[in-house]
């Protein structure tokens, strides 16, 4: 049976439709709905039961934690053992909003929800379709990307039904986002605090409030290893179904590389993907270019890169090459994505230099 899929207005979502997706989290049932970041995969975070059924659903190891998502701050404290100084000015400034928080939890999480974890990552998302089905389904909602385990999270309902809608009971559909990226995470468990993942709160923003502020070593490198902290650490994410490459360099030296590299798959009978940008993208000639967006707006790449990736899988290309972007408001975001979903396959090109 498919998930009933209910058109809603993300501004003012329709109340009977919140009323029923709120039954239907409550009673063990799962809901994908709409936030400002990506698509979520509402369940009862504080029934085990419900939590383990997102995991299924999904395809997603059981170690990987689920962030609980609240609608009111005087919430956090029935989820979260300790709550900081720190934590609360962050919940001044970016709440509702794009930012996780990780806190040690309470006995009131069970372990299903955190991944075994003895911590909780919590956020307050800044969509009313959100916060209204939140405070419907009883307050506490873990919801991981609405999206099959590894592959690019979801920016569109569509995406929801092509991935789950098999799996889930509802999909309430509020068009497309608003960012097109996960939310921020930064463990406050941890002196000084460190970003897991980076999202549109940036390490500059939270460091403006509450001063220094550490990127997590494991962002620069894949560590099968590891025991994920936060989701997204550790498992492959993000990923289309070809293989992906990140090339850097001067823009010239890289479309340069990149249609070599394009020409030589066709030749093989390949059909190959490229991800440009607005002031790049004519500098390409070969392969099917999409431009994601403009580095003047780098939102725009955040907002429309999962659904490139997206449009690929459904192009069935058979090779993917992307640029850099080296962006300075959410280039730290980006950049992470596109690695994970690369599996940290990247080539610099050396610079051109000064010739005699």
């Amino acid at each position: 049976m498919r998930a009933k899929m209910i058109k809603i207005d993300p501004a003012d979502p329709d109340r009977q439709a919140i009323k029923r997706a709120g039954e239907i989290i409550r009673s063990g049932g799962l809901v994908a709905f709409p936030t400002e970041t990506v698509y979520g995969l509402g369940g009862d975070g504080l029934d085990a039961g419900s939590s383990s059924r997102i995991y299924r659903a999904k395809g997603r190891p059981s170690d990987n934690p689920l962030i609980l998502h609240i609608a009111r701050l005087e919430d956090l404290y029935k989820v979260a053992a300790q709550v900081s100084a720190s934590a609360l000015r962050l919940a001044q400034e970016f709440w509702p909003g794009p930012l996780t928080m990780i806190f040690p939890k309470t006995r009131e999480v069970p372990y299903e929800t955190t991944g075994g974890l003895d911590s909780v990552a919590v956020r307050m998302p800044d969509h009313p379709a959100a916060l209204a089905l939140i405070r419907a389904a009883g307050g506490f909602v873990a919801a991981p990307s609405a999206n099959r385990s590894g592959r690019p999270s979801p920016t569109m309902a569509a995406h929801v039904e092509e991935d789950l809608g098999g799996e889930i009971d509802m999909i309430l559909d509020g068009g497309m986002v608003g960012i097109g990226l996960e939310s921020t995470i930064v463990d406050l468990t941890e002196d000084p605090p460190a970003i897991l993942r980076p999202g549109a709160v940036s390490q500059k923003m939270l460091s403006a409030c509450l001063g220094r502020v550490e990127m997590d070593p494991g962002l620069e490198r894949e560590d099968g290893g590891l025991r994920p902290r936060a989701p997204g650490m550790r498992y492959r994410h993000y990923a289309p179904r070809a293989p992906l490459t990140i090339v850097e360099g001067e823009r010239e030296r890289v479309a340069a590389y990149v249609d070599s590299q394009v020409r030589e798959k066709i030749q093989q009978g390949q059909q190959a993907g490229v991800l440009a940008c607005e002031e790049t993208k004519d500098l390409y000639q070969a392969g099917l270019v999409k431009c994601i967006g403009s580095r003047e707006a780098d939102d725009t790449i955040a907002r429309h890169l999962y659904q490139a990736l997206r449009e690929f899988d459904q192009e069935q290309v058979t090779c993917i090459y992307s640029e850099s972007f080296d962006t300075p408001r959410m280039g730290q975001a980006i950049m992470n994505r596109l690695l994970k979903a690369a599996g940290h396959r990247i080539i610099k090109l050396p610079d051109g230099g000064d010739r005699d």
